[in-house]
């Protein structure tokens, strides 16, 4: 029997989401074992700081662990990954993508119109910040961090009025019933990559590398390609004020993001060739910094 040792965090997401892919792993595999190794990481350590202080928090340590050998591979939160790709580590598989859009949870069941005037909204991500300031601007949004428990649990307690979660994290934790509201994808468009899982591990190590390439579904990579080539082409890290999302149209893949630096968002779109994805992200990448005058 072969074994293989997943590395994750600790997070009750994180081990919902590592038994998703381990669950995958032993149905394609009849007779192979899967064994969850928790890894503490810079983001579980540090709860206060804001994301932005640190870029690779919930995944730096995950990728040593595989490094050193003391996992086979790892399972991430897609999103929280760095653009930026660490040596001797490949994706060996992008298996699955739960639904992408973003949930309001809110203490007395308000839907984000229904939020009155100075209702204090929590979230720490500049993109979901931008996107609840353009719609309400008389909100009062502050930044709040910690896992999905802990963030129910402060608006449940009174500390905020809502806040807002992705529905697949919801739903891995069987808590999506709590959402008062799911944004229409492209009103409220999510981080790029968001509802989608990555499986990491070492380039070198073949047999691994076959086992978990099984279980990749090239549909959710290419649309995940697409979203993070512009998340890369604007070299900025996920906390950015950036969003994107892909979908596809039989062979058509089309692509719609939006930047905002300073709060200020520019939107577009842009379509082509599934087998295209990543140059349809970096060209977006381009029109829409051209928008919002980034430097290229």
């Amino acid at each position: 029997m072969t074994t293989l040792r997943l590395g994750t965090r600790g997070s009750k997401l994180a081990l919902a989401q590592a038994g998703l892919v381990a669950d995958r792993l032993r149905a394609t595999h009849p007779g192979l074992e899967v064994v969850l190794i928790t890894v503490t990481t810079a983001g579980d350590r540090d709860q206060k700081s804001a994301l932005a202080e640190g870029v690779g928090w919930f995944t730096a340590a995950l990728q040593e662990a595989i490094r050193q050998g003391e996992v086979d591979f790892a399972v991430h939160s897609y999103k929280d990954l760095p653009t930026r790709r660490p040596e001797g580590l490949v994706l060996a598989a992008v298996p699955l993508r739960d639904d992408p859009r973003d949930a309001l949870v809110s203490r007395r069941g308000h839907t984000l119109r229904q939020l009155p005037a100075g209702a204090v909204v929590g979230t720490s991500s500049p993109r979901r910040e931008a996107q609840l300031r353009a719609t309400r601007p008389d909100l009062d949004v502050r930044p709040m961090r910690g896992n999905v428990d802990t963030r129910l649990a402060k608006v449940a307690a009174g500390e905020y009025d809502a806040t807002v979660l992705a529905l697949a994290g919801l739903r891995r934790l069987g808590c999506d019933d709590r959402a008062t509201e799911v944004f229409a994808v492209h009103d409220f468009l999510p981080a790029p990559a968001q509802g989608a899982l990555a499986v990491e591990c070492r380039a070198d190590d073949a047999p691994t590398r076959a086992l978990l390439a099984a279980v990749d579904d090239p549909l959710v990579r290419r649309a995940v390609t697409a979203e993070r080539s512009f998340l890369a082409a604007i070299d900025a890290g996920c906390s950015f004020p950036a969003a994107a999302y892909a979908e596809h149209f039989g062979t058509t893949l089309k692509l719609h993001a939006l930047l905002a630096p300073g709060g200020r968002i520019a939107r577009s779109r842009t379509a082509g060739p599934a087998e295209t994805a990543a140059a349809l992200g970096r060209s977006l990448a381009a029109e829409l910094m051209a928008m919002a005058g980034m430097e290229p």
